[in-house]
């Protein structure tokens, strides 16, 4: 049987953010290089194999090239989407920073390039490392999950959604630009094929009632969505927060904000509705 650990890897000195999952000798999603010397000390002078991962999102593989730097021989598997950004990071560094502004450093820390031929590349329904590759695009264009066959255990960095144990409530991560809520129910029910027995999220630790928290994060798709179209910004966001709150204990909802920002979730939302809107005025134009 494989050995499976989770490892907090305490963004910014908080449990319960960002986990990178150790399945044998590989890792998925290392989370970002501000926190990679917690993750490496959890590690304990263990040298990984492999790092697999999810999608490019700093939360998740910010760390990468620093971690490719420390082990030379370490192997980097990425979807093809996302690979030149890991390659030369410079246009997605310099778009997050628009995002974040100052806080950018404190947040993810330094993003290091890969030399391209470090990246093997993804496309989905490769088998790696004891896991199948899926695409899963709808929280990034580029997102990928992995179902480990020995332990029945998918690991879908976001595409399952956020939830901070111990409370129960799940929010879907829709951060610009790539939210896409077509593709996230294919991406789903792709999940769902599999019919794995468990579910390691990137937000936050093992989930083993799978067929719950996929409808639970259908659920908040199903309110959430609609509202970004229909609310101001400042009112998705407090509406968010105090739902959050009504099911959660003050520290865990701050972890909820960290991990998910309200803001961005409503920013990701609301650019998916404009571009709805933009396809149907074309095509609209297109038909005259």
């Amino acid at each position: 049987m494989a050995e499976i650990e989770p490892i907090d890897v305490m963004h910014l000195g908080r449990e319960r953010v960002i986990c990178c999952w150790r399945v044998d000798d590989v890792l998925i999603d290392p989370g970002p290089e501000s926190s990679s010397e917690t993750l490496i000390a959890a590690l304990a002078g263990f040298e990984p194999r492999a790092l697999l991962l999810t999608h490019i999102h700093f939360d998740h593989a910010g760390a990468a090239g620093a971690l490719a730097r420390r082990w030379p021989a370490l192997e980097i598997y990425v979807h093809e989407a996302g690979a030149s950004h890991l390659a030369d990071p410079e246009r997605l560094v310099a778009s997050a920073r628009r995002l974040y502004g100052a806080d950018f450093d404190r947040l993810w820390g330094a993003v290091v390039p890969i030399p391209a031929e470090r990246l093997s590349i993804l496309r989905g329904g490769e088998t790696i490392h004891g896991c199948v590759v899926e695409a899963t695009p709808g929280h990034a264009r580029h997102h990928v999950c992995f179902f480990h066959r020995d332990s029945g255990r998918a690991f879908v960095g976001d595409t399952a959604g956020v939830r901070i144990p111990p409370c129960d409530y799940t929010l879907a991560p829709t951060p610009p630009p790539d939210i896409d809520l077509e593709a996230w129910e294919r991406s789903l029910r792709t999940i769902e094929r599999h019919a794995p027995a468990s579910l390691g999220l990137t937000h936050f630790g093992l989930v083993e009632d799978v067929p719950a928290q996929l409808e639970a994060l259908r659920g908040w798709l199903a309110r959430w969505g609609p509202e970004a179209r229909a609310l101001e910004p400042g009112d998705f966001e407090r509406r968010l927060r105090e739902q959050i709150a009504e099911g959660c204990d003050a520290g865990t909802a701050a972890v909820f904000q960290q991990a998910a920002p309200a803001e961005q979730l409503y920013l990701g939302l609301r650019r998916y509705w404009d571009q709805q809107a933009g396809a149907a005025n074309e095509s609209f134009t297109d038909r005259r």
